[in-house]
């Protein structure tokens, strides 16, 4: 997406979350692809050499961008990334290609991208559980104590977590993603909403209760 274009087809090894086995892809990916009008190629397996191309370029991410350089969170990362290409990577003179990269790309003829791009979020809906947490992967997002027994959609994209009221389309949550793992997330507002929701049931238990205990006081066993 970031060149501007799209290829003919989309080279990769047969990961679980895109290959289904016998070379077919999963039912995600052919939705993605047809949205695009992409084809595909999938590695043979027992392949090394094949599987080497594409992990060169994952070594030369290693030894040459990573070293020596500082990351403030995931986007971050792909700041650096994208301003290291653009400056660095793509403009140099590749000896096997014989040109540089950003020439190259511009001689591909690339297919326009189409008006309207996929979307990529994984949408998921539950009803807010008595204890307002989320689970995406390993991590829990809070959720608004006060929507508690209601139906949301959870929309899981790279950079956030966001849940959705399906009846009003209010706002339940919306945390930036964190690819931790075993943490909780918590809003400072869905952390005051829930300490005052407890007092509040707290004292409504302390109301009932003392009726109660003076006339179990008068009233003989």
């Amino acid at each position: 997406m970031r060149i501007g274009g799209l290829p003919k087809k989309l080279v990769w090894d047969r990961e679980g979350a895109l290959h289904a086995g016998g070379g077919r892809p999963t039912e995600a990916f052919t939705a993605f692809l047809g949205q695009l009008a992409l084809g595909f190629i999938f590695l043979a397996p027992r392949d090394p050499q094949a599987k080497g191309i594409e992990e060169r370029g994952h070594r030369y991410l290693r030894t040459s961008f990573e070293p020596a350089r500082l990351f403030a969170g995931p986007a971050n990362f792909q700041e650096q990334l994208d301003g290291w290409y653009d400056d660095t990577a793509n403009v140099r003179f590749h000896r096997t290609l014989r040109a540089r990269p950003v020439d190259r790309v511009a001689q591909e003829g690339l297919r326009a991208l189409p008006a309207v791009l996929p979307n990529l979020d994984r949408r998921m809906v539950l009803r807010v559980p008595p204890q307002p947490y989320a689970r995406v992967d390993t991590v829990d997002y809070s959720l608004d104590p006060a929507f508690v027994g209601r139906r949301v959609e959870l929309r899981v994209s790279p950079a956030e977590v966001r849940a959705v009221a399906l009846d009003t389309g209010e706002v339940v949550a919306a945390h930036e993603r964190t690819f931790a793992r075993h943490v909780t997330v918590t809003a400072l507002t869905h952390k005051r909403a829930l300490e005052q929701q407890r007092a509040a049931r707290r004292r409504e238990i302390a109301v009932e209760r003392r009726p109660l205990e003076r006339y179990d006081r008068v009233i003989p066993a």
